[in-house]
């Protein structure tokens, strides 16, 4: 891998607003495209062997610059906002339902939750945390909802598969009963 090549994915990856993936590469390149895992890896220890600000992060199946936590206070006053995403408790119950148990129903998600829905599904949509799957076979054909890469990409996940467990959760919250029944309705 040579060092010009090098470069120029860390540019890619500097003026990429999404994760950049090898898709994109294979794209961008004309030809004998460099593999985007083997780059990363060179440049992560870069980043890490000269104490660089950022990182790069595997974020729904692609990579992307991100600044280390310990930066982040000053990055949002540059910024002038807190530059993290707000949800209402209500939002976060749902998208939370949705996340563990996808593909899901609107009447389904109401039934754990124990509350009607519909405008905090619209909210997660309008966001695009949330995406319309399909619709379910039984009556009346319901509309069932899903995560999507914007939500991976919003909490730094890089698949589903990198939730914590419920289980872990539930032994994590032991010390309080209220939080642990919340949990149990996942089930």
């Amino acid at each position: 891998m040579n060092a010009n090549t090098i470069n120029i994915i860390e540019a890619l990856l500097f003026a990429s607003p999404e994760p950049l993936t090898q898709k994109k590469i294979n794209i961008i390149f004309d030809e004998d495209s460099p593999k985007l895992d083997e780059c990363i890896k060179i440049l992560s220890k870069k980043f890490e062997n000269d104490n660089h600000a950022i990182n790069i992060l595997n974020i729904a199946g692609g990579y992307q610059l991100r600044t280390k936590p310990e930066y982040d206070l000053y990055v949002r006053r540059l910024l002038n906002k807190t530059g993290q995403l707000k949800l209402s408790q209500a939002a976060l119950e749902t998208l939370a339902i949705i996340a563990y148990k996808q593909p899901i129903s609107r009447t389904d998600i109401e039934a754990i939750r124990g509350v009607d829905c519909a405008g905090v599904l619209k909210t997660l949509l309008k966001k695009v945390l949330i995406g319309i799957k399909g619709r379910e076979e039984g009556p009346g054909r319901p509309l069932m909802y899903r995560t999507t890469d914007e939500f991976l990409e919003s909490f730094g996940l890089s698949r589903l598969a990198e939730l914590p467990k419920l289980k872990e959760i539930s032994e994590i919250l032991n010390e309080q009963p209220a939080l642990t029944q919340q949990i149990d309705a996942f089930k």
